[in-house]
């Protein structure tokens, strides 16, 4: 059993390590190949978790509908622009999610340009540029990320340092050319940072760059550089490790990003989880200045038309100036959502952990577990995957983790399947020929990989016997015994497994039976009374058919003991077998030897007769010390139903009254009614009587002394 169950662990384990080398594989060479139902799961996360309050710090001031419809389409002149700026001059800084790309048409001096008129007229463009050159304005322009023809080269000033410790190759998102704005405003403004976000390939912003390289260079995007502004940092570090891009320092700021640069968004909720004040508000100078003191300011839109708009985790809709707004928050906040270098091998022990976990688990539970397995665990890992995204803001991966819970419960209860269509073929080969069906059955069903492990268990022993085989034997060719052997086993053994019975052994001419195991019984006794009575009957119907067909006829004896046995598989590793052993067994062997010495076709012992709950007939036989065993034991006589009737209950009172003045000591008086119950032609049995007569006349020749009633067999 030990080399089982450590080749059962042995299978378990190779498929839980198959399973972890097929994960981890596909993790390491193939990540993105279930990236978008990892990020689906992670998005509902976000839904689960719901918004958080932001810092306060950052307000978007709107290119709404309704400014638009008021202060007309868009661009608006740069004279409306000025306006705004300076209407937001008390903010720490203005960020614009916009980008200036082309002269305003609507300047006079651009209309008295385009009617070749000589005069001196307003520039909207050089007053923007001037108030641009007092204001705390970043401004915002955008990278082109491919390959183009008409594609502006010209890169934007950034007056900082960008030095990158540790680089040993690009990771960096790169650009191919510029969106930038006009000259006379892009170089009036104190700095710019590019607007571009980067949608995953399922077109969600799920993570924005927060730098871009182009000509060899890398530039801020403009949160970074509207953080960098404000505090006033003149160097920026970009740290890497053996990945790419480990973090970005700037001032007292430290950013963790993955890979290439980009910065996870850990969004505060859906649409206007920050506050909005409209631009025609702004214009109109209706708004409260002491509220956006010192905070920062991005100027972006919200306008359908203007076409700034995203899906983010929380919404299909999502402006894009507010997307920049969740960045900056983060970054003043600290509260980072990132994917550590190490999360690449905590992803993997995952893996490991829930394929050898959930593989044994499985495994030494019953099958019906393994649906509460399987789900205790998933809600597990995912709850804890949120505690470990919001609470320590890092990103696990969750797919792959999940197909490794998946898989192992899958296949190893499909594994289990197997195993215990194995099983039952095993034990159906083991108790074909042992039990019943409806035995089988329940064997099947509470039976464990078909181990029955050794246990101390109640029993009721049975053994039969045919006597005078040997004189049978020489009457017959070896074919016609073998022929008659197998008809009368074959009913004598369908009425064992009738009554729930299990046959252990055929040893020559002899039946091993026993009852209560492998199931529980709890009338094992009855049962096995019962079916050795029917096997007397059947013998009788047998013998009839024996007789006309010119067949020696058959006689048995059957002997029940009743008691504690070592019940379970034992053997050796190359052959075992269910079967019993003990002291129980071997009085049973002994009680049924016993049947031909006392005329008994049906003997059993007192430990049977207790457990007995229905009523039979029986005949005290004797008080006796078989071979190999100390204590003295009762053996009883049962008679068979035709035998009961007014004579016979007679004939056992008196044999009885006599058994009780025998174990008194007064054999004469004892011996006085046995010589009467033997003279009588009706007697139903031709030797017992005989038995005490011949025990009572020696001892009334040679009274014993300390007489107990008790006689010893010395042979088998």
């Amino acid at each position: 059993m030990f080399k089982k169950g450590l080749k059962k662990f042995i299978n378990y384990s190779f498929l839980a390590l198959s399973i972890s080398f097929l994960l981890s594989t596909l993790y390491i060479f193939f990540p993105k190949l279930l990236d978008s139902i990892d990020n689906q799961i992670r998005d509902y996360l976000f839904l689960i978790r719901g918004e958080i309050p932001n810092s306060d710090l950052v307000y978007i001031v709107d290119i709404d509908e309704r400014s638009l419809k008021t202060l007309g389409q868009w661009p608006w002149s740069r004279d409306k622009m000025s306006k705004i700026v300076e209407n937001l001059n008390s903010a720490a800084a203005i960020g614009m999610d916009i980008v200036f790309a082309e002269e305003d048409r609507t300047s006079p001096s651009f209309v008295a340009k385009e009617l070749n008129l000589n005069t001196s007229l307003r520039n909207y463009d050089e007053e923007f540029a001037k108030t641009l050159e007092n204001s705390a304005v970043i401004l915002g322009y955008a990278f082109e990320l491919s390959d183009g023809k008409y594609i502006g080269k010209d890169a934007p000033q950034i007056p900082a340092i960008f030095i990158e410790k540790g680089k040993k190759d690009d990771f960096a998102p790169k650009a191919y050319g510029t969106i930038l704005n006009t000259p006379i405003i892009q170089n009036s403004a104190y700095s710019s940072g590019f607007f571009n976000v980067l949608p995953d390939p399922s077109g969600i912003i799920r993570s924005v760059p927060l730098l871009i390289s182009y000509d060899d260079f890398l530039y801020p995007s403009l949160s970074l550089e509207i953080i960098r502004a404000i505090n006033q940092s003149e160097k920026v570090l970009v740290n890497y490790d053996e990945n790419g891009v480990k973090n970005i320092e700037l001032g007292e700021f430290t950013i963790p990003t993955d890979r290439y640069g980009r910065i996870f968004v850990n969004y505060r909720g859906a649409q206007n989880s920050f506050k909005y004040i409209s631009a025609l508000d702004v214009y109109n100078g209706d708004f409260n200045e002491e509220e956006i003191d010192g905070k920062i300011i991005l100027l972006g839109t919200s306008a359908t038309g203007l076409f700034d708009l995203r899906a983010t985790p929380f919404d299909s809709i999502f402006p894009g100036v507010e997307v920049h707004a969740n960045v900056l928050d983060n970054i003043l906040e600290g509260d980072f959502i990132q994917k550590p270098s190490w999360a690449d091998g905590a992803n993997i022990a995952l893996i490991f952990f829930f394929a050898f976990i959930i593989v044994y688990l499985t495994t030494y539970t019953p099958l019906w577990v393994n649906p509460f397995i399987f789900a205790t665990f998933t809600l597990l890992f995912l709850y804890g995957n949120y505690l470990i995204l919001f609470d320590e803001g890092v990103i696990l991966n969750i797919i792959f983790p999940l197909n490794s819970i998946f898989l192992a419960a899958f296949l190893t209860t499909i594994l289990d399947y197997f195993e215990n269509i194995r099983s039952e073929r095993a034990i159906k080969a083991k108790f074909a020929s042992k039990v019943s069906k409806s035995v089988m059955e329940d064997i099947l069903k509470n039976s464990i990989d078909g181990k029955f492990k050794a246990q101390n268990k109640e029993i009721t022993i049975f053994f039969s016997d045919i006597r005078g085989f040997t004189n049978i034997s020489e009457k017959l060719t070896p074919n016609e015994l073998i022929g008659l052997l197998n008809r009368y086993m074959d009913p004598m053994s369908n009425i064992i497994t009738k009554y729930s019975g299990t046959i252990d052994k055929y040893i020559g001419d002899s039946i091993m039976a026993y009852w209560n195991a492998p199931i529980e019984l709890k009338n094992h006794a009855d049962l096995a009374l019962e079916a050795s009575i029917e096997q007397l009957r059947e013998l009788k119907e047998l013998n009839k058919i024996f007789e006309d067909e010119g067949l020696p006829r058959i006689e048995i004896g059957i002997g029940l003991n009743s008691g504690e046995a070592i019940v379970g598989e034992m053997g050796s590793v190359l052959r075992s077998d269910y079967t019993v052993i003990g002291d129980t067994i071997n009085l049973g062997s002994r009680v049924e030897s016993l049947c031909k010495y006392y005329d008994s076709r049906l003997n059993i012992t007192n430990f049977t007769k207790s457990l007995l709950t229905k009523n039979y007939t029986f005949r005290f036989l004797d008080l006796v010390k078989v071979k190999g065993k100390d204590e003295p034991v009762e053996i009883w006589q049962v008679l068979e139903e035709k035998m009961v009737g007014e004579n016979i209950e007679n004939e056992l009172r008196r044999h009885h009254e006599a058994i009780e003045l025998y174990k008194s000591s007064n054999f004469k008086d004892a011996l006085k009614i046995f010589k009467e119950l033997e003279e009588k032609e009706d007697k139903t049995n031709q030797k017992i009587y005989k038995i005490y007569m011949q025990r009572c006349s020696e001892f009334i020749k040679n009274p014993p002394l300390n007489f107990n009633g008790v006689y010893e067999h010395s042979s088998k």
